[in-house]
């Protein structure tokens, strides 16, 4: 039996990507990854101990983001904001599980396909309440960060 719905959905993804154009998408997924990796950088700041994994900018993906935090924070921002916000975070790269004790540590933010401004501030902004609720020690200012990271490039 053929996929019939795959291909439905398959046309619809590719008219989406010519109604907005490779070069688009990729300066979106570019503004985006900025504004994640500014967020980022504030909330590492301080007594904060996130860290972007790939310290070098021209090695980032621009369609994922892998974060540090240290453990257990990883682990419990990833539970805090399934549970309280239904967001899910990313797992490290590499675990077995939500629940590996390897991976308590990381996480992962992605960014790329049918994501917009909109929705990486929501993200933004759920894990910042994740932090305070779980009083993970953090910068201020990234949401503001992210904002004019979108901000400059409109």
């Amino acid at each position: 039996t053929a996929p019939t719905q795959h291909i439905y959905g398959l046309r619809v993804a590719l008219d989406m990507i010519r109604n907005e154009g490779l070069e688009a998408i990729f300066a979106r997924h570019e503004i985006l990854a900025r504004a994640i990796w500014s967020a980022v950088e504030c909330w590492g700041t301080g007594d904060g101990k996130m860290r972007l994994n790939i310290q070098n900018e021209y090695y980032r993906s621009r369609a994922v983001t892998a974060l540090s935090i240290g453990a257990p924070f990883g682990l419990n921002l990833r539970r805090w904001v399934e549970k309280k916000a239904g967001l899910t975070l990313g797992i490290g790269l590499g675990m077995s599980s939500p629940e590996d004790p390897n991976g308590d540590g990381f996480f992962r933010f992605g960014h790329m396909g049918h994501v917009n401004a909109q929705m990486i501030m929501g993200l933004i902004g759920t894990v910042e309440a994740g932090l305070c609720a779980l009083d993970i020690p953090h910068g201020p200012g990234a949401c503001e960060a992210a904002a004019k990271q979108i901000a400059l490039a409109t």
